[in-house]
């Protein structure tokens, strides 16, 4: 049977693969909620914008009232949360947007959520999900070489994205707790793909080598992170709201841990089979790597236990890091109008006429 999704921070690099991916793969409808901040990009809904199963509303989940009027009119039938202010140097710089967005914007979204599920009638309150979506960043770091993060990790967050996120997965365990609300929280890996956003590790490798500029790298590069193919995440999410169970969390990681200094190489030795016309003065892209100073509290090492979902749901990622590595600098290449925008600030333009509060027909 088809639901009503409402997904939060749908414009964003991971949301915008949910709403393709259950627009492309389901028969479900969506209402993507999105603040379009600096990270949404409506470029990125291009592909599914026509379809009748999908409408966009500017909004932002702070605003209880036009979370109240979303609620009434959209109807849906499970939420899925992604809006977040997601950056962590950006946190570090500038930590209140990370408060206010992470923690008082989810607090605002259960407590719509809550007054609208307790309106249910009892078939459609019992199947009512709100699923909260986070990050194994809250879990802190790990120093042994064969730990990994499991769903009963304690939370050790290290910097204020973190701590933030951190914050928002125990407000929803809390919801859950106290109000019955029935609540679902999954957290994950380092994501990369299409559409993700020019300031993150991947994309301004990619974007910089072809420009011919410095490759920057935090210390000496030996921190490790494990990465998902965000499509692969976006089938774990739809998997996790439709067949998770309440109370459960579930760990999603791509099984690919790797040294920051080698995803550069990776992406260098990439681009000199993909795109071997390099910029002026540049023979070989490795050659513009740069270490610089490490970024304050940065996590050494990240690794997740994707085994429950996999065992409990029967999900595992379809992407090995060297295939979707390779989708994803190959997106790029072929994708120049869409990085060109965000890099120039025009797909900003997009956004006039969006804030309208009406939902798109």
């Amino acid at each position: 049977m088809s639901k009503k999704i409402l997904v939060t921070g749908g414009a964003g690099f991971i949301g915008s693969a949910v709403c393709r991916h259950i627009i492309n793969e389901t028969s479900d409808a969506v209402l993507n909620l999105d603040k379009l901040t600096y990270a949404g990009n409506l470029a990125s809904l291009g592909s599914i914008e026509k379809s009748p199963r999908y409408q966009f509303r500017q909004a932002d989940i702070c605003d209880a009232a036009a979370l109240a009027e979303i609620f009434a009119s959209f109807q849906p039938d499970c939420v899925m949360h992604l809006a977040a202010e997601s950056h962590v140097d950006r946190s570090i710089d500038g930590p209140s947007a990370f408060i206010q967005t992470n923690i008082v914007g989810t607090y605002t979204l259960l407590e719509v959520a809550r007054s609208y599920w307790k309106s249910l009638d009892e078939n459609r309150a019992a199947a009512f999900r709100f699923h909260h979506i986070s990050t194994d960043e809250v879990y802190g770091d790990l120093h042994g070489t064969d730990d990994l993060f499991c769903e009963t990790t304690p939370y050790a967050p290290s910097s204020p994205y973190s701590a933030s996120k951190a914050s928002s997965d125990h407000l929803a365990r809390a919801w859950l707790r106290t109000y019955g609300l029935p609540v679902i929280v999954t957290n994950c890996s380092n994501n990369y793909g299409p559409y993700h956003f020019p300031e993150k590790l991947i994309p301004l490798t990619i974007l910089n080598a072809l420009a011919g500029k410095n490759l920057p790298v935090y210390g000496r590069g030996t921190q490790i992170r494990d990465w998902l193919y965000v499509e692969d995440h976006a089938r774990a999410l739809y998997l996790v709201v439709s067949q998770g169970v309440v109370g459960e969390t579930y760990n999603i990681g791509g099984h690919n841990e790797k040294q920051n200094i080698e995803v550069v190489e990776l992406i260098c030795d990439l681009l000199e089979e993909l795109a071997p016309e390099k910029p002026t003065g540049v023979s070989h892209y490795r050659d513009l790597i740069r270490f610089v100073s490490d970024r304050p509290g940065h996590d050494l090492r990240y690794a997740i236990d994707a085994s429950k979902i996999e065992r409990e749901l029967g999900w595992r990622p379809q992407e090995t890091f060297e295939s979707g590595l390779r989708k994803t600098v190959f997106w790029y290449l072929s994708n120049k109008p869409w990085w060109q925008a965000v890099l120039n600030g025009s797909y900003k333009l997009e956004r006039l006429g969006q804030g309208d509060g009406h939902e798109k027909v």
